[in-house]
């Protein structure tokens, strides 16, 4: 049965007694509902519900595989809001594919792309995050900015700012990166909040501290729209790959370390970024009858 049946039901209902997966990667945890047989509405609420440890299982994004005329990949964040993308869950979503169908790779789709992914040696996935967007309307920005390297963002005092000019770029969802030479010395917990919802990002932004460590090598440190300052994430990974490389401050290759682990990180030729790492299952669970 697709979404588009008009049988399928349009609440959420019958989340009640429903089985889930717990999965991670690098750190970055998913509740994974496998709703391909079963379809069901989720709303912001519902997600917002099973993101909160106190109310379910608790998780940086709850995600659904689905059947939307193929394979389907759905991503809500913590504060129940439907996103675009998530880098991390696609290889966790790729791994309970692959394994079902017992190949080594396949293809899903997602609310602005379509996915391929592949398995690289002994619990390792890569996937194809397809191609970056620089320009300010695509990332999007409210104003216009002909240079997105560099845009007008400043934290502090104006004349004397503590952070500013960092690089913007939509990479399935919007990303604000700002190179610094200390990752671990900047306050994102108190200035992340503010640059998500800076009003020259009218989809909010996902915050990002770079410190460029090598030619090769990127120290990162994340603030998720609608989550906080999570372990990893992959889009962000991949973010700061491409800006660093804008920049000329790295190649187009590097590992990406981020508090929950490494993620290598290509730009390649044909501009289509590879992300490869690890991930865990972390278990699985049913949602209570009266949940």
């Amino acid at each position: 049965m697709s979404l588009n049946d008009a049988t399928a039901p349009k609440n959420m209902s019958d989340l009640s007694g429903r089985p889930y997966r717990l999965m991670n990667g690098l750190g970055n945890k998913f509740v994974i509902l496998d709703i391909r047989d079963h379809p069901l509405k989720i709303r912001e609420s519902d997600a917002a519900r099973i993101a909160d440890p106190k109310t379910g299982p608790g998780c940086d994004q709850v995600i659904t595989i689905e059947d939307r005329d193929g394979l389907f990949m759905g991503v809500w964040n913590a504060d129940g809001g439907e996103v675009e993308a998530c880098g991390n869950a696609a290889r966790c979503v790729a791994r309970i594919l692959m394994d079902e169908y017992e190949r080594d790779d396949i293809q899903f789709s997602t609310v602005v792309d379509t996915l391929s992914a592949w398995r690289v040696g002994e619990g390792r996935i890569a996937v194809d995050m397809g191609e970056p967007k620089f320009h300010w309307r695509d990332i999007p920005l409210a104003e216009q900015m002909d240079d997105t390297r560099f845009i007008d963002v400043k934290l502090g005092p104006i004349d004397n700012p503590v952070l500013w000019g960092p690089s913007a770029v939509n990479v399935g969802n919007p990303h604000c990166v700002f190179f610094v030479p200390d990752a671990e010395a900047q306050e994102l917990d108190r200035f992340g909040p503010l640059i998500e919802n800076h009003p020259l990002f009218p989809e909010r932004a996902n915050v990002s501290v770079a410190q460029v460590t090598s030619r090769h090598a990127i120290r990162l440190r994340v603030w998720e729209r609608g989550v906080g300052i999570t372990e990893a994430c992959g889009t962000a990974a991949c973010a700061a790959l491409v800006c660093a490389n804008r920049r000329r401050l790295t190649e187009r290759k590097a590992v990406v370390t981020l508090d929950g682990g490494d993620l290598a990180i290509e730009w390649r030729d044909d501009n289509h970024i590879i992300m490869t790492g690890t991930i865990s299952f972390d278990g699985e669970g049913v949602f209570a009858e009266d949940f």
